[in-house]
C-alpha cells in the first residue's frame, strides 16, 4: 500500500471526511486508482448521523419514503436516516410515518434476493436504495435489478460517494464524487495503464474493506 493517504472533509460538515488511499487496486471487475476508506463514516454512531443528516436532504419536503434499502454495509446510516426523514416538523412529507431498513441477502446463485418475510417491505412501496460507493455501477444495477423484481418503486438512490456517470431519468444524491479526487479512475484490467507499466496490484478491494498483496 502507498504510504500517501490523503482526507477529504465534506464542505458543508468537515466532521464527515473521506480518507483517500492512491494505489492500483482490483476489484471482482475493475482495477481502481484510489482506495476509499468509507468505513468512519458506516460505523461511527455520531459520524453516521451527520452523514444521514446530508442524505436526507434530497428527500425531507418532497419524497415519500417507505424503505431504505441499505447496501455494503449502510445500515447505521440507513437508520439514522430514516430517523430523520419522520422527524416531527411541519416540512417534513413523512414525519409520524413508519420507514423500514432492510438488507437484501445472496442466494446460491450469487443473486441478491429479499427473503419472504421482507418483500412486503419492497412490493408497491417507495424506496430509497442507500450504497456505499458507485464506481462502476454494477452493484447498484444488480440492486436496482433486485428491487424492480420485488415490485419496489424507486425513489431515491444515494450513496457516500459516486464516480459513476448519471443518466438523464435517474439521479444519484451523494456527498462525494470525482470532483473531490479529480485523479481518481477505474479501468478495465485489460485496459489498466498501471498494468501496463508493471506497477503491481495493491489489494484487493472488498465492501468493506481491502486485502493487501504481498509483493515478491
Amino acid at each position: 500500500m502507498q504510504s500517501n493517504p490523503f482526507v477529504v472533509p465534506l464542505t458543508k460538515n468537515p466532521v464527515i471526511e473521506m480518507k483517500v488511499i492512491p494505489g492500483h487496486y482490483t476489484t471482482n471487475h475493475f482495477h481502481l486508482s484510489h482506495y476509499l476508506d468509507l468505513n468512519n463514516l458506516k460505523t461511527n454512531v455520531s459520524v453516521a448521523q451527520d452523514v444521514a443528516v446530508e442524505l436526507s436532504l434530497p428527500y425531507l419536503t418532497s419524497t415519500l419514503v417507505d424503505t431504505i434499502v441499505c447496501m455494503e454495509g449502510t445500515e447505521v446510516i440507513g437508520a439514522y436516516l430514516a430517523g430523520e426523514l419522520i422527524d416531527e416538523g411541519t416540512s417534513v412529507i413523512n414525519a409520524g410515518k413508519e420507514i423500514h431498513v432492510v438488507v437484501p441477502m445472496i442466494n446460491v446463485d450469487r443473486k441478491l434476493m429479499f427473503q419472504n418475510d421482507k418483500q412486503e417491505f419492497i412490493k408497491n412501496k417507495n424506496v430509497v436504495l442507500l450504497l456505499s460507493s458507485i464506481s462502476s455501477g454494477l452493484t447498484m444495477i444488480h440492486a436496482l435489478e433486485c428491487i424492480n423484481y420485488y415490485g419496489g418503486k424507486l425513489v431515491g438512490i444515494s450513496a457516500l460517494f459516486n464516480a459513476y456517470p448519471e443518466e438523464p431519468d435517474q439521479e444519484i444524491n451523494s456527498m462525494f464524487t470525482t470532483e473531490d479526487i479529480p485523479d481518481y479512475q477505474i479501468y478495465n484490467p485489460s485496459e489498466c495503464p498501471m498494468c501496463t507499466k508493471g506497477e503491481k496490484l495493491d489489494a484487493i478491494i472488498v465492501h468493506d474493506g481491502y486485502s493487501e498483496i504481498k509483493k515478491t
